[in-house]
């Protein structure tokens, strides 16, 4: 049954334009989300690459507990979805079999020494562009073409060569809840309550036990975010699972490039925005629920930045500045689509699933920022 009451036995084409009339809602949805996270973020000052940078050069562990507790929030809120069977655990884009940890350790420190080269992830980077920025514009355009070469170009076949070729491989998805239900013997509902619960709320305590965390900016921070990766796998999975297609009658996830449930990442959906504005009038492209999700952004933060008189121009100063936001753009681009995900895509949505991949991947973000950090101010003590 879909939204006009009438079953699949009334025919195929009868149900067509509930088909996409429901693809419109979880669009709009995802627009809608995605703006409030980019607004949220444009207020609180929520960025990842700061977050270590701050850990590492000043021993501030604020911003570190703001991503804590949005990830801790997200855990919990995507384990109630799935115990209320809402969403289905195993259908997300992070529940593969295979745990491609040497992928996801190698993009995710490409990804991580990028974002420190341009001060920013690829969420930070569209938040930016909305506040004025332009070069965070210079480095969507360079990100979004270094992670297209790494989906279908000449860096594609040098990931699929490499490092993609090692992995370990489960009889089921490679994320806590499903394996602890193997190794228990138990249910896999029960058991990814119980991982979620552990999990999620020792990122939850672990944040709002930070002495002076607890304010007005650092809960919309970590609630907030948490929050809208949540509702992002409502929309995808609840509101977007169509149990047979009219045309393929197999389970549909619409307006997924991957065909599976997804949520908040801004690597592929990069150079999804760019094949999309290119090939327009081509009637094969449609617009995706990641393509949406990065004009939301863009939208959010600028809509908060113009309301907060904090939106201004502001481009490159130096030709190393320039050099800098080049190469990161590129090694963010590469080292994303290497490692599955972003700071969000992996770091947030995908540890909300308890995914190994993603684990491994935020591992790989931290040692490589951290690393890139390290670096810039050994440099910085040697120059005159």
């Amino acid at each position: 049954m879909y939204g006009t009451g009438r079953s699949i036995e009334s025919g195929p084409m009868s149900l067509e334009p509930d088909i996409s009339l429901l693809t419109r809602h979880v669009l709009l949805a995802a627009f809608a989300l995605s703006a409030l996270f980019g607004a949220i973020v444009q207020r609180t000052r929520f960025c990842t690459m700061g977050a270590i940078a701050d850990v590492v050069a000043m021993g501030n562990w604020t911003r570190m507990r703001q991503w804590a507790l949005a990830a801790g929030v997200a855990v919990l809120g995507f384990a109630l979805l799935a115990a209320g069977g809402w969403v289905r655990a195993a259908d997300t884009v992070y529940a593969g079999p295979r745990w491609m940890w040497l992928s996801s350790l190698v993009g995710g420190g490409l990804f991580g020494i990028g974002m420190v080269l341009t001060s920013g992830c690829g969420s930070k980077t569209l938040v930016r562009m909305g506040a004025g920025n332009l070069k965070a514009l210079v480095v969507f355009v360079v990100m979004a073409l270094a992670a297209y070469a790494t989906l279908r170009g000449i860096t594609a076949v040098l990931r699929d060569r490499t490092v993609d070729r090692v992995f370990v491989e489960f009889d089921g998805p490679a994320t806590l809840g499903h394996l602890t239900a193997a190794a228990g013997g138990w249910a896999p509902a029960p058991a990814l309550a119980a991982a979620a619960l552990l999990a999620g709320g020792a990122l939850v305590l672990w944040a709002l036990l930070g002495q002076g965390f607890v304010g007005a900016d650092n809960l919309l921070a970590g609630l907030g975010i948490g929050a809208v990766i949540t509702a992002m796998w409502w929309v995808s999975g609840a509101l977007g699972y169509v149990p047979e297609h009219p045309q393929t009658l197999e389970p549909t996830y619409l307006a997924t490039r991957s065909g599976r449930m997804e949520s908040l990442t801004f690597t592929s959906p990069l150079a999804h925005s760019i094949d999309w504005l290119m090939f327009f009038s081509d009637r094969n492209q449609r617009l995706s629920l990641g393509v949406a999700s990065v004009a939301g952004v863009v939208a959010g933060a600028a809509l908060q930045a113009l309301a907060s008189r904090q939106f201004r121009w502001e481009g490159f100063k130096t030709t190393e500045d320039l050099a800098n936001h080049l190469a990161g753009a590129v090694l963010m681009g590469v080292g994303g689509v290497t490692a599955l995900g972003c700071t969000i895509g992996q770091g947030l949505s995908g540890v909300s699933n308890l995914s190994l991949t993603s684990f491994t991947a935020v591992a790989g973000i931290v040692a490589g920022a951290v690393a890139a950090l390290k670096y810039q101010g050994w440099r910085l003590e040697r120059t005159p």
